[in-house]
């Protein structure tokens, strides 16, 4: 009865968050409620609840304070520079445009925020694919892909997500994973180093003269994380000044596109948060945080604590910017953390009533015993579709205790389970289910249907690629 209970209301937590009938928040809260009075220990809900989030407040502060922690680094300038260096590098050569795309969605995926990436990225890539006529949806698919692998960041969600479900520490799934996710990053490289020479073997020798393309003003794009400052939004053509040169077959592939004050640029470099003066500070700050975390010298949440209250102490050190700063990121702070908190609720649920003790044991009962000790890879291979055709949230909290549990029975680590369920995200951040997705596409004004069936393939075989490093360094 429990086995039928739990995947009932498994299927019913993911069938209502689909089709969008509740949000997430509300579903990992009301729905396991109800299936707590169903299966008869309504009274015990309170126990369930208040054991779950004591063991979850670590996983919230750690998110919430990674939130502030990068929102600020990304107000102050510090990843300024990072843009710029990639245009310049750029320059007329779609191949290096490819690249840097790839290059720059990875490092502002630091930030933990797809939607902010993705914001900065196209506004700083997709006036130079306008202009040089390159496929658009080359743009979209690579850097959902950089994303993707970046997005396994224990900021990021999913590593939060499975730390959460299976009461692991987020620190352990996500070290050991660095080498795999390190060759996911190269396999991403390497793919748009393929699209970007299939670029420029199609456009063949072009001048920028020739394919100087006048776009209609449209209104800028605020940047979130980026204060009140605003980003070129997808113009780029403002101006009239022109840039010779050729690339492809041609002999000059350095051609230079328009400076700065043409429209390339990803944020605006006048916006009020900037803080030029401290960046060096910032930068070595930020090294150190991200040292100490792979170090682990303390406990990550401790140290996105303490990184987030010193960047604001020194780069708004007067109470009312840092109010303006805490509340300019609020609301990625509320949605991350208010997900972890509820779904306190629901981890709490399916493990105090016994549900996933019933599920695990029904699994087990029914995989085969040559597959038992390979419970990882199977988890592995199975986020890939799992995890594209239903969100993070039903994924980690629904159906990753129960793989753990099967894994468990036949002397597979949590820990492993967890990893490899990291697996998927490459794939995932193309998912319908994914909102930040539809800020890529209607930004790089992108048919869904025309980036999806674009990326599936290869985002697929990038997961692969992870899955297989995994394997080979032991790590799964």
């Amino acid at each position: 009865m429990l086995t039928i209970l739990g995947f009932t209301m498994i299927a019913t937590f993911l069938v209502l968050i689909m089709l969008k009938k509740m949000s997430p928040i509300a579903a990992l809260v009301l729905i396991p409620a109800l299936f707590c009075v169903f299966v008869g220990k309504g009274a015990k809900l309170g126990d369930y609840v208040i054991d779950g989030v004591t063991s979850l407040a670590p996983t919230a502060a750690m998110l919430m304070f990674a939130i502030v922690y990068f929102g600020v680094m990304i107000d102050v300038g510090l990843f300024d520079p990072i843009v710029r260096g990639i245009l310049k590098f750029c320059k007329a050569d779609p191949l290096r445009i490819v690249l840097g795309t790839a290059v720059l969605a990875a490092i502002v995926s630091l930030d933990g925020d797809g939607s902010t990436t993705f914001m900065i990225t196209v506004s700083a890539m997709y006036p130079l694919y306008k202009r040089l006529k390159m496929s658009l949806v080359v743009m979209t698919g690579v850097a959902a892909m950089a994303n993707g692998v970046m997005n396994t960041l224990p900021w990021g969600g999913p590593t939060a997500r499975a730390a959460t479900a299976l009461k692991l520490n987020a620190g352990d799934i996500f070290v050991p994973m660095i080498p795999a996710l390190a060759v996911g990053l190269l396999g991403v490289l390497f793919l748009a180093y393929v699209l970007g020479r299939r670029e420029r073997k199609r456009l063949g020798v072009l001048t920028l003269d020739e394919v100087l393309v006048e776009e209609p003003a449209e209104s800028e794009t605020v940047l979130v994380g980026a204060g009140k400052g605003k980003g070129t939004g997808a113009s780029g053509a403002g101006n009239d000044r022109k840039a010779t040169g050729s690339y492809g077959s041609g002999t000059d592939a350095d051609a230079e596109l328009p400076d700065e004050d043409d429209g390339f640029r990803g944020l605006d470099p006048n916006r009020p948060t900037l803080r030029p003066r401290l960046y060096w500070f910032n930068a070595l700050l930020t090294v150190t945080l991200l040292t100490a975390m792979i170090m682990e010298w303390l406990p990550i949440p401790v140290l996105f604590l303490l990184g987030a209250a010193l960047a604001l102490t020194v780069n708004f050190p007067h109470m009312p910017d840092q109010k303006a700063r805490l509340g300019a990121h609020a609301e990625n702070v509320l949605n991350v953390s208010g997900m972890v908190f509820a779904a306190a609720v629901f981890t709490g649920v399916l493990q105090g009533t016994g549900m996933v003790d019933h599920m695990a044991t029904w699994l087990v009962d029914n995989i085969p015993d040559g597959m038992g000790p390979h419970m990882a890879f199977v988890t592995g291979v199975l986020s890939i579709p799992l995890t594209y055709f239903m969100s993070n949230d039903g994924f980690y909290f629904g159906i990753l205790p129960v793989l753990a549990e099967a894994g468990q029975a036949h002397g597979v680590s949590s820990l492993e389970i967890a990893r490899a369920s990291l697996v998927g995200q490459p794939l995932h951040m193309s998912s319908p289910l994914v909102p930040a997705v539809y800020v890529l596409v209607g930004m790089a004004k992108v048919e869904f249907g025309d980036h999806t069936r674009f990326v599936v393939k290869w985002a697929a075989l990038t997961s692969l690629v992870v899955l297989g490093a995994g394997i080979l360094f032991g790590i799964i």
